[in-house]
């Protein structure tokens, strides 16, 4: 069986610095007092949990913790992967809202269809992203209790709270897969048809996808290839798909692109704000999953090898 070579993924390591909250969780059941209050915001924390563990035992109730019993360090505050990549794409955040079975092809041929990812519900066609991110968590901790209070008659009601930040730096991780980035599958086979196509409308899709990818990057010369028969390597009975498959500068472009998007990514949110400040990247040729993590001494942050090939033609 012929092994596959070369970089199997693209990791990277980001950190980013900011302000304040840009990803709320909402209000939130806590004890204040003694008594049950909803009126405190709190952010998305880490592994936190608004019950103290403790129960009632005549009635089963739960205890809620007070506002101000939050550990940072423990529940550290985060942005979630899911806000992240709103952003990143942030422009075409509503598109997929008017994707059809009808259309797909401009979906496809955009950022959105090769590197996000997309589900259509009416015609069940998709893509998977390749992209995987993580969550931004932060590292400093600067999270404190703010009482406010509104305008008008003073009661019960007029006073709310938020679990509120100061200076925040961020640390997450993310990886590109190479294997799910490189092939476009247009075949209902295994269920993962990015597209519907009809006779002879193959190679019109792969020319709408290779000029996307050309416009990224004009110095490179990428090829998006139609075929009816692609097999993923490693296969029993090389059973295939039809598909385009991309070739080493057609990936190495939506990764450039896609790296430069992370790079710049910026989110302001009311009064608060996040940037990413620096992004460490290894073109990972091995079979260690994000050895950035855990060894970054080991990690190849220039690309000094070919993207590997999990498919071929038949």
């Amino acid at each position: 069986m012929e092994k596959v070579t070369g970089i199997k993924s693209v990791d990277f390591k980001i950190t980013a610095k900011g302000h304040g909250v840009v990803n709320w969780n909402g209000p939130t059941t806590l004890s204040s007092e003694g008594k049950t209050v909803d009126n405190h915001t709190l952010p998305k924390l880490r592994g936190y949990t608004n019950l103290t563990g403790k129960v009632k035992e005549e009635t089963g109730y739960q205890y809620k913790k007070e506002a101000t019993d939050i550990d940072f360090k423990k529940t550290p505050l985060y942005i979630s992967q899911n806000c992240i990549r709103h952003h990143l794409f942030r422009e075409q955040a509503f598109d997929i809202h008017y994707a059809k079975k009808n259309n797909l092809e401009k979906v496809l041929a955009s950022i959105t269809g090769l590197m996000r990812g997309y589900v259509v519900p009416s015609s069940q066609n998709k893509r998977t992203s390749p992209l995987l991110m993580e969550d931004f968590v932060d590292q400093l901790g600067n999270g404190n209790f703010e009482q406010f209070g509104q305008a008008g008659e003073r009661d019960s009601s007029s006073f709310f709270s938020k679990t509120t930040f100061g200076d925040t730096e961020y640390k997450s991780y993310g990886s590109i897969s190479i294997e799910q980035l490189q092939f476009i599958s247009l075949d209902k086979k295994f269920d993962r048809e990015a597209m519907e196509i009809k006779e002879g409308q193959g190679d019109e899709v792969a020319e709408s996808v290779n000029q996307f990818i050309q416009s990224l990057n004009t110095e490179l010369n990428p090829e998006a290839q139609f075929h009816t028969n692609y097999v993923r390597k490693g296969t029993i009975f090389e059973e295939g798909e039809v598909g385009i498959l991309l070739n080493d500068d057609a990936v190495q472009a939506l990764v450039e692109h896609t790296l430069e998007r992370i790079s710049n990514l910026s989110i302001r949110q009311a009064k608060s704000y996040m940037y990413v400040d620096e992004v460490v990247v290894d073109y990972n040729d091995s079979h260690k999953m994000m050895r950035i993590k855990t060894d970054e001494g080991s990690i190849l942050e220039e690309r000094n090898d070919d993207y590997a090939t999990y498919f071929y033609s038949k």
